[in-house]
């Protein structure tokens, strides 16, 4: 007889008489014998459940006991795939939705009401009560009707032995002669009663296997899921598991970012520090104004690439906490016209003198206080006011001015009169490590980071930017803050 022994092997084709020995037979006995009280549990609550949910709808009662209804029979279905999987040893292919992990309930919920298995396993569950008192009545009933066959002549036995003690009615007295000895044919007969009984026992076993077996296999259709919704479940799985690897190799290498970018940032400011104190040494030198000079010259260099290696670090800095989540902003009410005079005074001097380029600015009065965190806004001007003049010629012109384009917003706008940027380029300027001109000379300073972290910083404080440009005229990046104190000012960073 065809029978399942285990997950690998669901068909084993087995002698008559070795079914009592798998181990398998008692399991399966066990489980037909528990699926009545089972399936009694599982008819009553369910239908109480259903009725009165249904019944009092109309008083709003019903909504939470068929939520506790549904909620409960999902429950039944998945101590069904326990014992399925563990007693009978069919697979039962059923495997949650990665998406829901997590999810909020009512989103877990819907989802499931939304799927066949749902609705196949609540017919499984009512299906459980007339198979159980069935199964039930079939191994109480051919199991009592073997053993009786089998031990027949025991209480041929016992019935002879009262009867020859006491005398009186026999149920087997047409075995015995009027002297009350045994008949010689009985005990033959009880035998062959006997023999009938073994062969009886085995063939129900095998009967009772074949319909655990069945049922097995309609448990796998009804609480299981179908190939195609069980490959595209393991798909999720497989993708939500490479998603997690990503997500915890990005969070990774943002960390590292952050940490090795802390740690330069001390060994350069050494630097920086040691080079400045030997060129205003070399200042004060004047005996050997040659070797002065030359040893000027280098020392600018060094200075000059320590500071971009200085920025470079601070922008990998910027962007990683942006990108970790650890970037934290202050935001309170903030004079801008301020801090472009403070840009200005700052680098109108660097700009003259490095690149022979003029810095303006245009401030005019009552501005209104605008919504930013000091600090960042600062380092988001000075980032474009530095590229402006990077990307300047000498004799170029570069401005700061401010704008209040409405009641409720100021614009800060930096221009410039330098070389532009291409049309098909300027919709990824503010894209990370993107720069218009992948040949330019390292010299100019351009990583692909500065507009990036001006960026994700305005985002950050509630604002926009924009950029506008013409190739050989010049370039223009406007941003937009909100005034402080007013209803479309937002109240607080992310």
């Amino acid at each position: 007889m065809n029978y399942p022994i285990n997950n690998q092997q669901l068909v084993k084709r087995d002698s008559f008489f070795s079914v009592a020995r798998q181990g398998q037979t008692y399991l399966n006995l066990l489980y037909l014998l528990g699926a009545f009280p089972l399936g009694l549990t599982y008819f009553i609550l369910l239908v109480v459940g259903l009725s009165v949910g249904v019944g009092t709808l109309v008083v709003w009662v019903g909504i939470p006991i068929l939520l506790l209804t549904i909620i409960m029979w999902q429950g039944f279905a998945s101590i069904e795939r326990y014992l399925v999987r563990n007693w009978l040893h069919i697979p039962v292919p059923f495997i949650k939705d990665p998406r829901l992990v997590g999810a909020p309930l009512t989103r877990q919920f819907t989802a499931r009401l939304r799927s066949p298995v749902t609705w196949t396993s609540l017919v499984y569950l009512f299906l459980e009560f007339p198979f159980g008192t069935i199964s039930f009545a079939l191994v109480i009933g051919l199991l009592s009707a073997s053993i009786a066959l089998i031990f027949g002549w025991l209480a041929y036995l016992i019935d002879t032995a009262i009867y020859n003690s006491v005398g009186g009615y026999n149920s087997y007295e047409f075995f015995i002669k009027i002297n009350g000895q045994i008949e010689p044919g009985a005990m033959a007969f009880f035998a062959f009663l006997a023999l009938v009984g073994i062969v009886a026992l085995f063939a129900s076993l095998h009967v009772l296997n074949a319909i655990a077996y069945a049922w097995g296999q309609l448990a796998r259709l009804l609480l299981g899921m179908r190939n195609t919704a069980l490959q595209l479940a393991e798909a999720r799985a497989i993708a939500a598991q490479e998603h997690a690897k990503a997500e915890r190799s990005e969070q990774s290498r943002r960390e590292l970012i952050v940490n090795v970018s802390h740690e330069l940032r001390t060994p350069i400011a050494s630097i920086r520090g040691h080079v400045e104190s030997l060129m205003m040494a070399n200042e004060e030198q004047p005996a050997n104004a040659s070797a002065a000079q030359g040893q000027q010259g280098y020392l600018e260099i060094v200075h000059r690439e320590t500071e971009r290696l200085s920025a470079l670090v601070d922008d990998l800095l910027a962007l990683a906490r942006a990108e970790a989540g650890e970037l934290r902003l202050d935001l309170k009410p903030t004079a801008a016209d301020e801090i472009v005079e403070e840009i200005y005074q700052t680098m109108a001097p660097l700009a003259r003198r490095e690149r022979q380029v003029t810095l303006t600015r245009s401030i005019p009065p009552g501005l209104p206080l605008v919504l930013a965190d000091q600090q960042r806004l600062t380092q988001v001007l000075l980032n474009l006011v530095r590229n402006a003049i990077t990307y300047t010629p000498a004799g170029g012109i570069v401005s700061i001015s401010i704008e209040q384009p409405s009641p409720a917003q100021v614009a800060l706008v930096v221009a410039d009169t330098g070389i532009g940027i291409p049309p098909e380029d300027l919709e990824r300027v503010f894209e990370r490590f993107y720069r218009t001109d992948a040949s330019r000379a390292r010299s100019t300073g351009g990583f692909g980071l500065g507009l990036a972290i001006v960026r994700d910083l305005v985002t950050a404080m509630g604002g926009t930017i924009s950029a506008e440009s013409a190739v050989g005229e010049g370039s223009r990046f406007r941003l937009l803050l909100h005034v402080a104190r007013t209803p479309a000012a937002p109240q607080s960073a992310r």
